[in-house]
C-alpha cells in the first residue's frame, strides 16, 4: 500500500414520491409527496451540518426525482471524523439517528455517509430496510470491470488508512488496489479553506493516477465529494464520488422494492 503526504492546495464546498392510496380530489394530490415509500435518509455521521446539506444535495442531483433525500448530521460527534476512535464514538449517534428514520414508513433506505462507514453492520442490524455505506458502494463503483484503482483522502491516521487496504481485501479488490495518497497538514483546517483543499486533492490525485497507475480514483470522505465535481474536468479518469455511488445503489433498491 503506498501512503504519501503530497503538497499544495485548492477549494471545498460544498419527491417523497408516491404510494398513491384510493384517495381522491385535492388531498390525493396533496398527499403523494408525503406517502411510504420514497424517501432516502443520508446520515452524516458527523457534526458539520453543512457538509450533510452538501452531501445531500449531491446524492440528490445523482438521483433525480427517483426519491426525495434528506440529511441528517451527528449532532454529537466531532465535526471531522480522523481516527478509528472518532469512527467507533460515532456508533452510537448513527444508530440511534437511522433508527429513528426508519420508524417513519416513508423512509425506504438509509445512507451512513463517511467513507469509513461508521455504524454500518450495527445499523443493518437493527433496521428492517436497506442500509447502504458510501465506502463500501464506491468500492465497488471504482473496481468495476477490473479496473486499479487508488484513494485519496484528507485524513493521515495511519489505521485508518490501513482500514481501507482491509476493505478493499475484504470487498474482493484488493488486486486491483492501488493505495493511499494523503494530503498534508490538519484536515480539519483544510477542509474549511475551498482553494486549499481543491488543490491539495489535485495533486494527490495527479499522484495516484501518474505514479500509483490508477485508472480511477475515489475521493476519500464524503465532505470531499462537492470538490471531486469540480476537479473532475482535469482528469481523464474518473474521480468517483462516494456519496453518488452510495445513492445510486439506494434508489435502485427503492425501485426495486416499488
Amino acid at each position: 500500500m503506498t501512503i504519501t503526504i503530497t503538497a499544495r492546495a485548492r477549494h471545498w464546498a460544498m419527491a417523497a414520491g408516491c404510494s398513491l392510496g384510493l384517495l381522491s380530489g385535492p388531498a390525493a394530490a396533496q398527499d403523494t409527496a408525503q406517502s411510504p415509500g420514497r424517501i432516502i435518509v443520508l446520515i452524516n455521521p458527523n457534526s458539520n451540518e453543512a457538509a450533510t446539506q452538501s452531501m445531500a444535495g449531491l446524492a440528490q442531483a445523482a438521483i433525480g426525482d427517483a426519491a426525495k433525500v434528506e440529511g441528517r448530521s451527528n449532532a454529537g460527534a466531532p465535526a471531522l471524523l480522523t481516527t478509528p476512535e472518532d469512527m467507533a464514538n460515532a456508533v452510537p449517534g448513527v444508530v440511534a439517528i437511522g433508527t429513528e428514520a426508519a420508524a417513519d414508513p416513508r423512509v425506504a433506505a438509509l445512507i451512513v455517509s463517511a467513507f469509513s462507514d461508521p455504524g454500518l453492520p450495527e445499523l443493518r442490524a437493527a433496521v428492517e430496510i436497506p442500509v447502504f455505506g458510501i465506502g463500501e458502494e464506491v468500492f465497488h463503483e471504482a473496481a468495476r470491470d477490473g479496473r486499479p484503482f487508488g484513494i485519496v483522502t484528507v485524513t493521515p491516521d495511519e489505521k485508518l488508512v490501513e482500514s481501507f487496504r482491509q476493505k478493499a481485501a475484504a470487498l474482493g479488490y484488493e488486486a486491483q488496489y492501488r493505495g493511499v495518497r494523503v494530503t498534508p497538514g490538519d484536515p480539519t483546517e483544510l477542509v474549511q479553506d475551498p482553494a486549499r483543499l481543491d488543490a491539495a486533492l489535485a495533486e494527490a490525485v495527479g499522484q495516484s493516477t501518474g505514479k500509483d497507475g490508477a485508472e480511477a480514483v475515489i475521493m476519500g470522505g464524503g465532505p470531499l465529494s462537492a470538490s471531486a465535481v469540480r476537479l473532475q474536468p482535469q482528469f481523464d479518469q474518473p474521480l468517483v464520488v462516494a456519496v453518488t455511488a452510495a445513492a445510486r445503489a439506494a434508489a435502485k433498491q427503492v425501485a426495486r422494492a416499488d
